[in-house]
């Protein structure tokens, strides 16, 4: 007895291995120690959590852990990770987002329970909420002036290229609209404060604008991320005829290279240095009193090295007028920007993202940006 349960152990931990199998089905973080013992697939803890709310599909249990049957460990053999892939992923439109192991709760919940539960990539009619080309809804927005979230209606029309939304429900004027060739949409759940919260950017007068939404359920916020994907990657096929689905599906939307607190001081360096709110987006540094503010209070564009841009560690020696000892030098073919951190692993992250940047050659429309680019005091 203890020999077959040996056994059967040790058959487990062999499929555990294979290739496949040694990164999670649904998100793919690396070395998953549960399985799911009905769909036949390994998962890493997070996902476990919510393969147990539809538990009527997916068991799943602790590969080291728990006890197991050798008709269970037979089925997962002749499943997989990916067997189950195919079976469960034949109709993924290409700019549905598939999350990664960094991404937050609810797209990972809505991406288990599209393919597993509603099954929507095996059977195609099961997808019209998001890739209609057309849609409308009720979102919860944090008001620009109070932060109280209001419900407000919302209005996504690929024919017309724009995202809109209204302040009354029955308005016919929009209160304001954004074309679809410059929006961006990302998750943010800690930042705005809701486990649905997607914080929605758009670029008007070439300067960055952002609006804080959520929705109860998170099927629905989700089917509006995706159908913002969807009416981008429309958008860039017509834009970019020649463009395969691989070359248009990274600028379907994008998170953010880096978000956190630092101190900034003016163009003349003498101003006293004041604590601000930064947010990284691609080669964007911009700025903000709050992490929930509308607009940024300045933005500094980060170009190439070829193009003169460098970033260095610390601070001129003549620098006065900051509180945090971790200073941060971008030089731009304009000027000077200064910056402190409040910690060296901060600092040490922030010159990384900045480097990155530096060392990526600049694409023929980011000049078009350059050059446009209104450095704000």
């Amino acid at each position: 007895m203890a020999q077959d349960k040996e056994r059967t152990r040790r058959a487990l931990l062999e499929l555990q291995r294979r290739p496949g199998n040694d990164t999670c089905a649904d998100c793919g973080a690396p070395d998953p120690d549960w399985a799911s013992f009905t769909l036949g697939v390994f998962i890493c803890a997070t996902c476990t959590g919510i393969h147990r709310g539809i538990s009527q599909i997916s068991k799943v249990k602790s590969v080291q852990l728990d006890a197991w049957e050798p008709v269970e460990v037979e089925f997962i053999g002749s499943t997989g990770n990916d067997a189950a892939k195919a079976k469960y992923e034949q109709k993924v439109p290409p700019f549905y987002y598939r999350p990664t192991a960094s991404d937050c709760q609810v797209l990972k919940e809505q991406w288990i329970r599209a393919r597993y539960a509603r099954k929507e990539f095996i059977y195609t009619e099961r997808q019209e909420p998001y890739s209609a080309g057309y849609r409308e809804g009720i979102l919860w927005k944090r008001g620009r002036d109070n932060g109280q979230f209001l419900s407000r209606k919302f209005i996504l029309s690929e024919r017309e290229g724009v995202l809109k939304y209204f302040n009354k429900h029955e308005a016919r004027e929009p209160k304001a609209v954004m074309k679809i060739e410059c929006l961006n949409a990302t998750f943010q759940p800690v930042k705005i404060g809701n486990p649905n919260g997607l914080q929605v950017t758009y670029l008007k007068d070439n300067s960055t604008r952002n609006i804080f939404v959520y929705h109860d359920d998170g099927k629905e916020i989700v089917d509006w991320f995706n159908a913002i994907r969807a009416a981008r990657f429309h958008y860039l096929q017509v834009a970019f005829p020649g463009a395969s689905d691989v070359d248009l599906v990274p600028k379907l939307t994008r998170n953010y290279v880096k978000e956190g607190y630092m101190e900034k001081t003016g163009p003349k360096h003498t101003e006293g240095f004041k604590k601000r709110w930064f947010t990284m987006d691609d080669r964007r540094l911009m700025y903000f009193k709050d992490p929930l503010d509308a607009y940024a209070r300045g933005e500094v564009f980060i170009g190439s090295k070829e193009n003169h841009y460098l970033v260095l560690p610390g601070l001129p020696p003549s620098t006065q007028g900051y509180h945090w000892q971790h200073g941060i030098t971008i030089v731009t073919p304009d000027r000077k920007f200064l910056f402190t951190c409040e910690t060296e692993f901060e600092q040490h992250l922030w010159i990384e993202a900045f480097q990155k940047a530096i060392n990526r050659p600049m694409l023929p429309q980011e000049y078009a940006v350059e050059a446009h680019f209104k450095h704000k005091p």
